[in-house]
């Protein structure tokens, strides 16, 4: 039966929708209904043409949830918990990774190697439904699904979704030990995920900059103890919160979740002498800034860390913490809309113009 799918067949092009032939299942692989598939940043970065190397048209839909309809030699998913017909899964989005590069074998970050290729981005459409974006998803033999504990939903899993991935990454990176004041730039999906993971990590003040006010009491909900809005509170008063909350050190952690280059000069006034940034939202290009290396870092001691992408421990490891915190991480909180496959445009949009937190595409309903 021919697998309905949105299409986006080039930048700055309205949505189609295609029929793709339902595929050959090979030994080790699986075949999904899909359930739910978000609409992330980067979906906009894709529809505005800020990534290199796209084989449009494609199918995207880089992080979504499943229930296993067909599978051919497959009896666990990647952590050997057993697997069946019907059992809800996640999957890691990057997959082709070559296993011999310096990055696959000594550094052991997969999403820095050279052949890795990621579902919803880099497969071209005509090569079947590799994608959220569509009524079925074709996990390939080397794609590393995670069955969904039981006492998890959907909307949970899928509403944390990328950001949740993304932001347990950066908390990984940052360094955060117990006690640390923590200053999370950004209230999209990635900022709220770090403000979470980082108050469970032992953060005792989190303290979350963004906009709007809808986005800033959901951080409160998932663990931010301070909200300062950009759009109301200004630069120098936002500074003054954070040296008023520390000790007048500065924040130990800054981790810039936010995408906008004029967020790291300011990130890098509030971190502490000898404190830690990561940068995590620069997911594509938005620009140069203009920093002073002796002021600003040298003469501070500052450790700036970037975090592109997420590993499959990071897919592994959060879900994990979800399971047993799934209460203090609302996570469906963030699921702002939901979308049929013939709404697939509206839903960037709405993205885009920050109308919701997180949109969500179900291309069964």
């Amino acid at each position: 039966m021919p697998i309905r799918a949105a299409v986006m067949t080039a930048p700055y092009e309205p949505i189609e929708i295609w029929k793709l032939d339902d595929p050959e299942i090979e030994s080790g692989g699986m075949l999904l209904e899909t359930v739910a598939s978000e609409v992330c940043g980067t979906d906009v970065h894709l529809l505005h043409g800020q990534l290199a190397g796209v084989p449009y048209p494609i199918v995207p839909g880089h992080v979504s949830v499943g229930k296993v309809i067909e599978l051919r030699d497959v009896d666990c998913d990647a952590l050997g918990t057993p697997l069946s017909i019907g059992d809800l899964v996640t999957f890691y989005d990057v997959h082709d990774i070559c296993g011999r590069c310096f990055f696959c074998t000594v550094t052991k970050q997969s999403n820095r190697c050279p052949s890795r290729r990621v579902y919803g981005i880099t497969d071209s459409a005509h090569d079947g439904p590799l994608g959220g974006w569509a009524e079925r998803i074709y996990l390939k033999p080397d794609v590393r699904a995670v069955k969904i504990p039981e006492h998890l939903s959907v909307d949970t899993v899928i509403g944390g979704g990328c950001g949740m991935f993304t932001g347990f990454g950066a908390v990984q990176r940052s360094s955060i030990t117990l006690g640390d004041t923590v200053v999370v730039q950004g209230s999209g999906a990635v900022g709220l995920s770090a403000a979470a993971f980082a108050a469970l990590k032992g953060a005792t003040t989190v303290i979350v900059i963004g906009a709007p006010t809808q986005r800033l009491e959901l951080a409160k909900a998932l663990g931010a103890d301070t909200v300062l809005s950009i759009e109301a509170d200004a630069p120098d008063h936002r500074a003054d919160v954070v040296d008023e909350l520390s000790g007048g050190r500065g924040a130990d952690v800054v981790i810039e979740a936010c995408g906008n280059p004029k967020a790291v000069p300011e990130g890098l006034r509030l971190v502490r002498d000898g404190g830690n940034y990561v940068i995590v939202g620069h997911y594509t290009d938005a620009g140069p800034i203009e920093i002073n290396p002796h002021t600003d870092i040298n003469k501070r001691h500052v450790d700036i860390r970037g975090q592109w992408g997420t590993e499959f421990s990071h897919v592994a490891r959060a879900l994990n913490v979800l399971a047993k915190h799934h209460e203090r991480l609302p996570f469906e909180r963030i699921i702002g809309a939901r979308y049929g496959l013939e709404e697939a445009d509206q839903a960037l949009k709405d993205v885009e113009g920050l109308h919701v937190t997180k949109a969500i595409i179900e291309p069964n309903r």
